[in-house]
């Protein structure tokens, strides 16, 4: 990602969030969290601070995946894999996680949490070889959420 795919990367952040937790998350809920969260601010600290790939058809970005930082054990969290509605299901997703994995470099675990009503999520996440190692409630802006903390271990799970 380069800094002018910010409002872009704003637009599918805030375009997909709408579509997947309509019904889950209440949307001025959703609105505030949003706009900070994806604020310019933020997005520059980043794309900074973290590793932003967006994924592009006929030279438009649909979508992105956010990492943080690899630890010195291998481990890092996936802060987001956002995708326009219309282009999941398509290998998208697939391609940032073998993406990641390969820029990475000796990325031994990826950690994650999703919402657990987050259907399209928990079963995406799920058929890549996630495993749940824990699930939590956690108060979202005053909304309760049901979250599952996942795990990829890399060796054992996902082909490099």
């Amino acid at each position: 990602m380069k800094k002018k795919d910010i409002p872009q990367v704003q637009h599918i952040a805030k375009t997909s969030w709408n579509a997947t937790y309509e019904g889950i998350i209440p949307y001025n809920i959703q609105e505030n969290f949003l706009n900070s969260a994806y604020s310019d601010k933020n997005m520059k600290s980043r794309l900074k601070h973290s590793f932003i790939f967006v994924a592009e058809v006929d030279k438009r970005i649909v979508g992105f995946a956010n990492y943080s930082p690899i630890t010195k054990d291998g481990k890092t969290e996936l802060v987001a894999i956002y995708l326009y509605p219309e282009y999941q299901g398509k290998g998208i997703g697939t391609a940032f996680l073998r993406h990641g994995i390969e820029q990475l470099g000796d990325v031994e675990e990826i950690h994650l949490n999703v919402e657990k009503n987050n259907e399209i999520g928990m079963n995406f996440y799920t058929a890549k070889g996630f495993e749940v190692v824990s699930e939590f409630e956690d108060d979202f802006g005053g909304h309760i959420l049901h979250t599952v903390r996942m795990v990829l271990r890399v060796r054992e799970s996902f082909q490099k």
